[in-house]
């Protein structure tokens, strides 16, 4: 099967990776790589990493040292990212502002690995978190939860339209690749317990409603991964303690205010760093 190729073809790179360590030694030569791994990375700016480091698209805002660059080079593999701030799942099989291809154009038959992180633009959460911020402390305004829950939570009639539109992703995928090893990679955990106002200006309530859409965003890519042959990746638990409010030293998400190189409310590098380990560790 080619999944078992897959699979020597990773521990390959992985020796391949080591023995140029050998090179200072006389006579000693790298292992050949004739046939290399080859990974496409797809999805939305939690991938791209808009601001993070060198930019590699202005158009995308695509970071070089995103997490899909921080999993290919640990893992070995030849990597095609054409990841792109603001995506949809639309954006995935058709071309973007009419002149950005779509992102599976960059998918070839004999692609090993596919990366796709994509569902949170499809509901407007990178509009919704910042409307929740607030000038004053609670509970002098109105929460955001309040007004955007009058008339019941959408966000569990607006994930179950989305996860036919993720699942149509994956097996545009499928056809493209057939024999590739899909990753679907959730999304990292923003606020734990509670927010941290006003060092980012949202209150408690509407940071745990917020973390709530998160959760029930993953939980849907879970399920869709699992229901289309994909494999599932959580960087959400590994984050826990890592969100906005968490001390400079340990912070993987900015707030509305970046204490690092980042967009607002994105994952800074310690972020790509931390959720590249996660994406290589579940693919080799």
């Amino acid at each position: 099967m080619r999944t078992h190729s897959i699979r020597r073809r990773l521990a390959a790179a992985a020796v391949a990776a080591a023995s140029t360590a050998l090179l200072a030694v006389p006579g000693a030569s790298p292992a050949n790589a004739t046939d290399p791994l080859t990974m496409v990375a797809l999805g939305d700016s939690s991938a791209a990493g808009p601001l993070v480091g060198s930019q590699s698209s202005w158009d995308c805002l695509r970071s070089t040292s995103n997490w899909p660059a921080v999993a290919a080079r640990t893992i070995g593999a030849q990597l095609t990212d054409v990841t792109c701030s603001g995506a949809t799942t639309a954006d995935i099989t058709a071309k973007r502002y009419g002149y950005i291809p779509a992102q599976v154009d960059a998918v070839q038959p004999d692609t090993d690995i596919v990366t796709l992180a994509i569902g949170a633009n499809d509901i407007n959460l990178g509009g919704t978190v910042p409307s929740c911020m607030q000038p004053l402390p609670y509970p002098a305004g109105v929460s955001c939860k309040s007004w955007m829950t009058a008339n019941g939570d959408p966000t569990d009639a607006q994930l179950a339209a989305v996860a036919p539109k993720v699942a149509a992703d994956i097996q545009a995928i499928r056809a493209k690749a057939p024999a590739a090893q899909i990753y679907l990679v959730g999304y990292l955990r923003y606020w734990d317990a509670t927010g941290c106002y006003p060092i980012d200006p949202i209150w408690d309530v509407d940071a745990q409603w917020l973390q709530t859409i998160f959760d029930r965003t993953n939980a849907m890519l879970r399920t869709t991964a699992t229901a289309n042959g994909a494999t599932y990746v959580d960087i959400a638990t590994p984050s826990t303690g890592h969100g906005v409010c968490a001390p400079l030293a340990s912070k993987w998400v900015e707030g509305f205010i970046p204490t690092s190189q980042a967009a607002p409310y994105h994952p800074n590098q310690m972020g790509m760093d931390a959720a590249g380990a996660v994406v290589a560790s579940a693919i080799g």
